[in-house]
């Protein structure tokens, strides 16, 4: 994995390039659907809901020679819940899932430095009032293989392995309210990973999805796990609410990030 970091804020161009090609991603994903209707045995998703996630950890910085201090989101700053709308599209074929889903991040939080902090090369004294952000954009690209594919029986039984990719554009602010100093990070990191994805369920009424994903390298890791239970009162249109944990854990090229980010979710669902 390669960690590039910037001390500016998010470049508009990158960003727009990387939300150019997630529509294009997603209107591709969506050509297929249709495209594959006429097929048998195949199942098209459409997802959009409300996600609610806390923060946990420790964020930093090192730059010009100077290591990087880390900032307790939980005691220092103080996160606030991070509340954001989410999206999916997903098709079934056969025994192969694809998906993207996309979700953002925003954390924000005040507090008075109890030491003083080193933050991309800037001290920040100890007294000092600050006000630090984390914003991200995610965006998850899966691909699951079904071993176990029992979905058209009355009880249903999925099991498969899962690999994906998510793409995270996130920058990070420090903002000194009592000197008017302000650093901000920026970076784009690929994470990949590797884990399963399973379902059980009664017919199309009522059922119960999870996945799980882990990578783990020179003692960073980083897990994404998710569990729902979905209900549909009519076969083509649901509800679904559950809970997801990302554990991240990177210590590498300058960047200190060692956060849980956990909370419910819940929408609504059409499929066909």
């Amino acid at each position: 994995m390669i960690l590039g970091w910037r001390n500016q804020m998010v470049d508009e161009e990158t960003k727009t390039m990387i939300w150019r090609g997630f529509v294009i991603a997603l209107t591709l994903l969506v050509h297929l659907l249709v495209s594959v209707k006429a097929h048998a045995d195949e199942t098209v998703m459409l997802k959009t809901g409300y996600m609610s996630l806390d923060a946990s950890g420790s964020f930093g910085a090192s730059a010009a020679g100077l290591a990087a201090t880390p900032v307790d989101v939980d005691s220092t700053v103080r996160f606030g819940r991070s509340n954001q709308a989410t999206v999916e599209a997903a098709v079934q074929l056969g025994d192969i899932r694809a998906a993207l889903n996309y979700f953002p991040l925003s954390f924000s939080g005040d507090g008075v430095l109890g030491s003083a902090v080193q933050y991309n090369g800037q001290t920040f004294a100890a007294g000092d009032t600050v006000h630090a952000s984390l914003k991200a954009d995610v965006f998850d690209a899966s691909l699951t293989y079904y071993m176990v594919n029992m979905d058209d029986l009355p009880s249903r039984l999925q099991l498969g392995v899962e690999a994906a990719v998510k793409l995270v554009h996130a920058s990070s602010t420090i903002q000194d309210r009592t000197t008017g100093v302000t650093q901000t990070v920026s970076t784009t990191l690929p994470m990949p990973t590797l884990g399963a994805r399973g379902r059980v369920a009664i017919s199309d009424f009522i059922g119960l999805a999870g996945r799980a994903g882990y990578l783990s390298f020179a003692g960073n890791h980083f897990l994404d796990s998710e569990m729902q239970m979905e209900f549909s009162p009519v076969p083509t249109v649901g509800l679904y609410a559950g809970y997801r944990l990302i554990d991240l854990k990177v210590n590498r090229s300058g960047v200190l990030l060692d956060h849980a980010f956990s909370g419910p979710f819940a929408g609504g669902f059409v499929r066909f």
